[in-house]
């Protein structure tokens, strides 16, 4: 895609800034289904670091957040201790936050033992029996801050051990993560991710 084309496009509120990564999240990520069980933690630990914060600040800092925690492995994260604490604790490149560091390594080391039962892409989904729910807003001031959905969501995470996802964090992971499509209906991205969704197999 040009960028001349790029620019020309009508986008959600939020991604209408002058900034091209931003705009390619947009783009080609927010809203599309995520399966992937490694990618699914990853974005859990990313959204739990974006409390408080932009996800632009985030986003541009993902690539030092993937270097610091060993591509978001939650095999590999469990495995860090006091050390690993320390280290991540003196990196400039991410968000240098004690208690969600901490945090995001005992969200792995929950993970592996959740892993022994079922996968974290099954349960999460799980939750929504007839798949994704495609949403029409047409302000970004129709857009709910969190639904009762991710409400019992993050209560069921929370009582698994996991940290940092509560509900306001939990439904800004699944607009991203595609379980729900709330790109405004005059978004460029808001049917190309309805068909997505739709053709998507879940379970």
């Amino acid at each position: 895609m040009s960028s001349t084309h790029r620019k020309s496009l009508k986008r959600c509120p939020w991604a209408g800034i002058a900034d091209a990564e931003y705009q390619r999240y947009h783009d080609e990520e927010w809203g599309v289904p995520l399966t992937d069980d490694r990618a699914l933690f990853e974005k859990l630990a990313l959204e739990g670091f974006q409390a408080g914060l932009s996800w632009l600040t985030i986003l541009r800092k993902r690539p030092n957040f993937r270097r610091a925690f060993a591509g978001f492995s939650p095999e590999r994260i469990a495995r860090f201790g006091p050390r690993d604490i320390a280290r991540l604790m003196k990196d400039e490149g991410i968000v240098r936050n004690r208690a969600k560091i901490e945090a995001t390594i005992s969200n792995a080391q929950v993970y592996a033992r959740f892993a022994e039962r079922t996968s974290l892409g099954e349960f999460l989904w799980g939750f929504l029996d007839a798949g994704p729910i495609q949403n029409r807003y047409k302000a970004m001031a129709d857009v709910p801050a969190q639904t009762e959905l991710s409400r019992r969501m993050s209560k069921a995470l929370k009582a698994e051990g996991f940290r940092f996802v509560g509900p306001t964090t939990l439904y800004a992971f699944m607009q991203s993560v595609g379980m729900v499509n709330d790109h405004l209906v005059d978004c460029h991205r808001h049917t190309p991710c309805a068909k997505l969704q739709r053709s998507r197999s879940i379970h």
